[in-house]
C-alpha cells in the first residue's frame, strides 16, 4: 500500500484485490502493484479501495512496531490518562506515553502523530474508495445501483468511525471529503465542528446499510453498527432521546444474560451474539503479523512466556472498584479505597514474598478476574499468575497485569505471529452489546426513567453473576465472589452513579473510560482524586493535575508546520 506521508492528498492508483474472500479474510489480502486511476474506474477497483479503507480499522498501515497511539483499543488514550490503567512496564520505557499518563503531552508526541496519521489514512482511502465509485457509476456502471449505494453506506461509515475516532483524540481537526481538491485540502483550517458531518454520514450508514454483513464478512459493516454508532455520537451531544431509539433498535431480541461474557475477549470465540463494532485480526498465511492486533502489541505479560512487553497494567484503583458489600453491590462513594488490597505491592521480607497466598476472603465482583489478571490466581490456561516475574516493575506500576488483550498460551500456534507470541490475532471490541445497555441506560437516566435503567444496568450484573469462580493455586475460589441486582434506584443521582460505576466495571480496559470521563463532565475531580489515592502507593502518580485543556490533545506539531499555518493549535499546548 502506497503510504501517504502528509498534507492530506489524495491515494490514487491503489492495486487490485481478488474479491474472492470469505468470513473475515478479506482483511489480509493487500493491493499488489499500482495502476492508473482509469484502470480501476471498475467494480473491481472500487471494490479493492472500499476493502483496503476497511484495512485502517486495526490502526495500521504497514509494519507492525510502532501503531500503539492509533490502536483500535484505544489504550493510550481511552484508557492510560485515566483512573483505570498505567502504561506500566517501567519508567524509561516509551517514555512519551508516560507525557500522556501525566498530561503533561507536548505536540512533537509521537503517539499524537501516529493517530493522526493513520486515522486520516482512513479517511483518505474511503474518499478515494467513494471518488473511484462516482466515476464509475458514471462511466462502465459496472457496479448495480443497489450494490453503489451499500459500497458508499460501508464508506460513509469507516469515514465517520476514523473522524470520530480523532475527534475524540483531538476536537479541532480539518475535514475533508471525496469533494474536496487538492489545493483546498492543503490549506482546510481546523476551525468547523466535524461532528455535524460524521453525523450526516452515520444517518446515511443507518438508511442503507443491509441488516446482513455483505457476502457474510464478519468485519463488514451493517446497519447495528450504524445505529449504536450514530446513537453513541448522540449521547456524546446529550440528545438522549435521540440516542435511545437507536440503542433500543439494537437491543431489540437480544438477551445479554445468555450472552457470556467471557467470549468477548476469547480468539476461539470471536463474532459472536454481543458483537458489534468489531476491529478484525489475523495472522498472515505466511506467518506474519501486519493484520493482527498490532496496536495492543504491548500489552502482553512481561517474562518467557511472550518475550515482551508488560505495558497497559491496571491501576490499583481499578482492583479496589471490584470490591462489593454484603449485598453483593459496588461501594459508589468510592470507599473501596478504604484498606486497599494490593497484592504482595508492600512486602519486603523474602520469605514473606515467597509464601505470599492470595486472600480468598475479599468479596469482589467475579468480573475482576476476567479484566485483571493478580498474583495466586489462575490465569487463562498459563497457570497461576505468579506476581513479580510477570512485571517488569512492581514499584512503578503495581502489581497487576491486564487479560483482556491476551490469549491462551495453547492458542499461540495458531493465533500469535510466527516466532512473536505478543502479537495475536485477537481482535479488538469496539462496540459490543454491553456497551449499548449501559449507553442506553444512561439515556433512560437522564430522561428520568429509573426502572428502565435498572432493569439494563440489572442484566448485565445478572450476566455477570453467572461467571465461573476462577481458582487459586489450592483449587479454591480466588475470592469471595458476589455480585448482586440493584433493589432499586433511590433517585436520579443514585441511578447516575450506579450507571457509570458499572460502565467502569463492565468495559474496564476497554478504551472507554477516559472519553467518558470527559464527556461526562468528571474528569478533573476523578483523576485528581485517583492521583491522591494511586500515589499513596505509586509515586509516580501522586500529584497529577488536571485543566481543561486537558480534555484533549495537541494537534502534531508536524501537521501544523506542514499546514503553512492553516492548521492552529489547540488552547492550551
Amino acid at each position: 500500500m502506497k503510504n501517504i506521508k502528509k498534507n492530506i492528498v489524495y491515494l490514487l492508483g491503489l492495486g487490485l484485490l481478488t474479491l474472492n474472500s470469505c468470513g473475515d479474510e478479506f482483511l489480509t489480502k493487500l493491493p499488489q502493484g499500482e495502476l492508473s486511476q482509469p484502470q480501476i474506474e471498475n467494480q473491481d477497483g472500487v471494490e479493492a479501495n472500499l476493502l483496503s479503507a476497511y484495512g485502517i480499522m486495526n490502526g495500521n498501515i504497514n509494519g507492525t512496531w510502532g501503531n500503539y497511539g492509533a490502536a483500535p483499543s484505544q489504550w493510550v488514550f481511552g484508557e492510560m490518562p485515566s483512573d483505570n490503567a498505567h502504561k506500566g512496564s517501567e519508567a524509561s520505557d516509551q517514555p512519551n506515553m508516560n507525557m500522556i499518563e501525566g498530561f503533561n503531552t507536548n505536540s512533537t508526541n509521537d503517539n499524537l502523530s501516529n493517530m493522526w496519521r493513520v486515522y486520516y489514512e482512513g479517511v483518505l482511502r474511503v474518499n478515494n474508495t467513494l471518488k473511484l465509485l462516482a466515476a464509475e457509476q458514471a462511466g462502465t456502471q459496472q457496479i448495480s445501483a443497489d450494490r453503489a449505494l451499500v459500497i458508499q453506506a460501508e464508506g460513509r461509515m469507516l469515514r465517520a468511525h476514523y473522524y470520530f475516532y480523532l475527534w475524540r483524540v483531538f476536537k479541532n481537526i480539518p475535514y475533508v471529503d471525496e469533494n474536496t481538491t487538492y489545493e483546498e485540502s492543503i490549506t482546510k483550517p481546523n476551525t468547523e465542528d466535524v461532528l455535524p458531518k460524521i453525523i450526516d454520514d452515520l444517518e446515511f450508514a443507518v438508511a442503507n446499510l443491509p441488516v446482513e454483513k455483505v457476502n457474510g464478512q464478519a468485519g463488514r459493516m451493517n446497519k447495528a453498527i450504524a445505529q449504536a454508532y450514530l446513537g453513541k455520537v448522540l449521547l456524546y451531544q446529550k440528545k438522549y432521546p435521540e440516542a435511545l431509539v437507536l440503542f433500543n433498535a439494537v437491543m431489540t431480541g437480544k438477551d445479554i444474560t445468555t450472552m457470556p461474557y467471557q467470549n468477548n475477549f476469547d480468539v476461539t470465540k470471536e463474532d459472536g451474539p454481543e458483537a458489534i463494532l468489531v476491529a478484525k485480526h489475523a495472522i498472515n498465511s505466511d506467518g506474519g503479523g501486519d493484520n493482527a492486533n498490532v496496536g495492543d502489541m504491548l500489552n502482553s505479560i512481561n517474562g518467557s512466556f511472550t518475550g515482551c512487553c508488560g505495558f497497559f497494567q491496571p491501576s490499583i484503583d481499578l482492583v479496589n472498584a471490584f470490591k462489593v458489600d454484603a449485598n453483593g453491590l459496588p461501594f459508589l462513594d468510592n470507599s473501596y479505597r478504604t484498606n486497599p488490597y494490593l497484592s504482595d505491592l508492600k512486602i519486603t521480607n523474602p520469605t514473606e514474598l515467597a509464601n505470599y497466598k492470595v486472600n480468598v476472603n475479599l468479596a469482589m465482583d467475579p468480573r475482576l478476574d476476567y479484566t485483571v489478571g493478580r498474583r495466586g490466581v489462575q490465569y487463562l490456561d498459563w497457570g497461576i499468575m505468579a506476581g513479580n516475574t510477570w512485571v517488569r516493575s512492581q514499584n512503578y506500576a503495581g502489581p497487576f497485569v491486564g487479560i483482556k488483550s491476551t490469549i491462551p498460551r495453547s492458542e499461540f500456534g495458531a493465533n500469535a505471529a510466527a516466532g512473536v507470541n505478543y502479537l495475536t490475532g485477537l481482535d479488538v471490541n469496539i462496540i459490543r452489546l454491553a456497551d449499548v445497555y449501559l449507553m442506553a441506560a444512561e439515556c433512560n437516566v437522564e430522561m428520568n426513567d429509573l426502572p428502565e435503567a435498572l432493569r439494563l444496568v440489572n442484566a448485565i450484573r445478572t450476566r455477570a453473576a453467572n461467571l465461573p469462580h476462577k481458582k487459586n493455586e489450592d483449587g479454591v475460589d480466588a475470592a469471595k465472589y458476589n455480585v448482586k441486582p440493584y433493589l432499586s434506584f433511590t433517585d436520579q443521582d443514585h441511578a447516575r452513579r450506579a450507571v457509570r460505576f458499572e460502565r467502569r466495571l463492565e468495559l474496564a480496559m476497554e478504551g472507554h473510560r477516559f472519553f467518558d470521563l470527559v464527556r461526562w463532565g468528571v474528569a478533573k475531580q476523578t483523576i485528581e482524586s485517583y492521583s491522591a489515592f494511586e500515589g499513596q502507593h505509586l509515586s509516580s502518580f501522586l500529584g497529577i493535575t488536571f485543566q481543561p485543556s486537558h480534555e484533549y490533545w495537541p494537534i502534531p506539531q508536524g501537521e501544523i508546520d506542514r499546514s503553512n499555518g492553516s492548521l492552529t493549535q489547540n488552547t492550551g499546548y
